[in-house]
């Protein structure tokens, strides 16, 4: 039985990386560029489902492909601690951890490993530490080195953030000052990932200004052109087939957001498969249509308004009486019944965070597609 080529789960990888090749480029031509390469430090941001864990993934096979050692991880509590343990299998020097973990140092946060627990002052050192013996285990090979990827970054903790940012910026200098040939010397990449507004958080703080060197690189909607020709040959090559119009069709309706792009692939070819068809009709795309949208809502749609506050929420709604048309930005001063200042206020926070976006002169527009229909039904 032949399997569905679409891959909707998230993280998991798409037969085809539609849209995203420069980004692949920009990553992969750092690593043989060597160290400095504007690409081993990148911040990739865009909305929930446009590809980031995806991208991530992929970048941790191309680091792999080319000998290097790679961490993946997941922003949350401890992601230091994780991250010196992982680099470090073999255990960790008593020295630099406190095994008391009843006993508080008031003003200092900690994160635990089992029961070492590691102090904010001391993160960054210890992952130094930490990264410098890894570098310096002779199953890096010359020229080579570690890519971690955190994904999540908005779930981090300032001191996290600050502890690694510190600790690779050093371990890169320390690189800086050795006698080893640049084309030998081993290097560390880092890659994070998250949410629009995570950027700015990791840019307005003062310790981490080092990211402002970054590569930045955000993750936007797939032109309808490159969806199109994804549908018609990845449908081709799992051993169906579909009409231009009808993967036209397909395409318009995932307006060129990749997770909605997975759902409506893997729901209309599901579609045909039922019917035992090597032919994804039109009434296929129109179910599978359907069956991505109610996926969609839950997927995307439910946790984006879970972190809106109220009156971003309310400005929403405002605008979700309009779509699939723009609004116009005096009609929420009306709608909302609130001043001008109060429109002007939440209109530029909502772009900040690419949950709208101007579409023309004193109008906006949803950046998420189909936030506006879901909201209409709440």
């Amino acid at each position: 039985m032949t399997a569905n080529p679409f891959k909707p789960t998230a993280g998991k990888m798409p037969p085809i990386l539609i849209g995203r090749q420069s980004v692949i480029n920009d990553f992969s031509e750092a690593l043989d560029n060597g160290v400095g390469a504007p690409g081993r430090i990148m911040l990739i941001t865009g909305q929930r489902g446009f590809g980031k864990t995806v991208m991530l993934t992929e970048f941790r096979r191309i680091a792999k492909a080319r000998q290097w050692e790679t961490i993946g991880e997941t922003a949350s509590e401890g992601l230091v601690a994780r991250l010196v343990q992982t680099l470090t299998p073999t255990g960790i020097h008593m020295d630099q951890v406190n095994l008391s973990p009843s006993i508080g140092i008031t003003g200092l946060a900690s994160a635990s490993i089992g029961q070492a627990h590691f102090t904010a002052e001391s993160n960054p050192l210890t992952l130094r530490n930490a990264l410098n013996k890894r570098l310096a285990n002779r199953k890096i090979g010359k020229g080579k080195g570690i890519l971690i990827t955190i994904d999540e970054t908005q779930a981090a903790s300032r001191e996290d953030l600050v502890a690694i940012a510190t600790a690779v910026q050093h371990v890169i200098a320390d690189g800086d000052e050795s006698d080893t040939p640049e084309a030998e010397r081993k290097g560390v990449a880092i890659v994070f990932a998250g949410l629009p507004y995570m950027i700015n958080d990791l840019l307005d703080n003062k310790v981490t200004t080092f990211l402002r060197r970054a590569l930045r690189r955000e993750l936007d909607n797939v032109p309808l052109p490159d969806v199109k020709n994804a549908f018609i040959e990845t449908v081709r090559e799992s051993g169906k087939q579909i009409s231009e119009d009808d993967a036209l069709d397909a395409a318009r309706t995932s307006k060129g957001y990749p997770y909605m792009v997975q759902l409506i692939g893997y729901y209309m070819w599901q579609s045909a498969q039922r019917r035992d068809s090597n032919v994804i009709t039109t009434e296929d795309v129109e179910t599978g249509t359907s069956d991505a949208l109610l996926a969609f809502d839950d997927a995307v749609c439910v946790p984006a308004m879970d972190g809106a506050t109220g009156a971003e929420r309310l400005f929403l709604k405002a605008m979700a009486q309009d779509v699939p048309n723009p609004t116009r930005v005096s009609d929420i001063v009306g709608r909302t019944r609130r001043s001008r200042s109060w429109v002007s206020k939440y209109r530029a926070i909502l772009i900040k965070n690419r949950m709208i976006r101007q579409s023309g002169h004193g109008e906006v527009e949803f950046a998420v597609p189909h936030l506006g229909e879901y909201l209409r039904t709440l």
